[in-house]
Formats: structure tokens, sequence, C-alpha cells
């Protein structure tokens, strides 16, 4: 079994030093869906939401959330993203919009993190946006799909 890197021999915990490690590309892809009432949902594929575009405003919030990172993670560095981009699918069979955020960066560790923040803020502004309309939505299945780059290599998520 792996050892937790975020802790010194002591068992305290602390910010990995990276210092040594390559820069290499590094990219990131993490998802995750908010679940709703089908009026919810409606509401937010025609644009009918009283507090505008849900799924603009949204993204806008899962940028700035994966730039945010390390404000959010206390052990998380904070370095310069060179991409950050969030797609959003209305799941009409799951009554469901999810999230799909890929994180980049030329760097010394990965965007995991980035991409995994990105979905969370992102799903939580459509919470926020529509909760007067649905307090019971349902935000579910945050994960990372695939990780590229670094010592590790390229790690792919075998089930969606």
């Amino acid at each position: 079994m792996k050892r937790l890197t975020h802790f010194d021999a002591r068992g305290q915990a602390h910010m990995v030093d990276v210092g040594a490690k390559d820069e290499t590309q590094r990219v990131a892809v993490a998802s995750g869906r908010i679940v709703m009432q089908r009026a919810t949902l409606n509401m937010i594929r025609v644009g009918g939401a009283r507090k505008g575009d849900v799924l603009g405003v949204a993204r806008i919030a899962a940028i700035q959330g994966a730039k945010r990172t390390a404000d959010l993670i206390p052990l998380a560095h904070p370095f310069a993203l060179t991409r950050i981009s969030v797609d959003f699918k209305v799941d009409l069979k799951r009554n469901a919009v999810e999230c799909v955020a890929t994180a980049a960066t030329r760097g010394r560790t990965g965007v995991e993190m980035e991409a995994l923040t990105a979905v969370a803020a992102g799903l939580l502004t459509i919470y926020d946006m529509c909760k007067a309309a649905d307090r019971g939505m349902r935000i579910e299945g945050i994960r990372l799909l695939e990780k590229k780059g670094g010592k590790s290599g390229h790690w792919i998520r075998h089930q969606r």
C-alpha cells in the first residue's frame, strides 16, 4: 500500500515538496452531476430561471473555483493553470445536469484537485441559483475521470 504523501515521517501534515520533480504537461478531467425535479431542469434548459443563465454563471464559477483551489484545499500547491474548460450536459433521462471539467498546466504537480474543485463549484452554483424552486436537488458522483502527466503517467477511470 502506498503511503500518504501529505504526512511526514512523524505523521504531521505538510505540503509535498515538488521542487525536484520535472515540469511536464499535466491534464486532469473530472465530472459530477446534479439531479433535480423535471420542472427545475426545464427551467434551466429554456433559460426561465429568475436569476438568468444558470449554466453560464455555473461555468464561470467552475473556472473561478479551479483558479482558487489552493485557497480552498489547504495542502494544494498554488500554480498557474494553462487551461480550464467546463462543459455541461442536460440529461433528460436522469433529470440531471452533468458537469465535466478539464484542467491543464505545465508544471511539477498535477491538476486533479483543480478539475475536481471546478466540478464542485459549478454544481454548487447550479444548486444556489435554483434552490428557491427545488431544495431537494442532489449533487452526486464527483470523481476524477482521467489524469495525464508526471511520474505516475496516464490514468483513466474504467467505469464512468
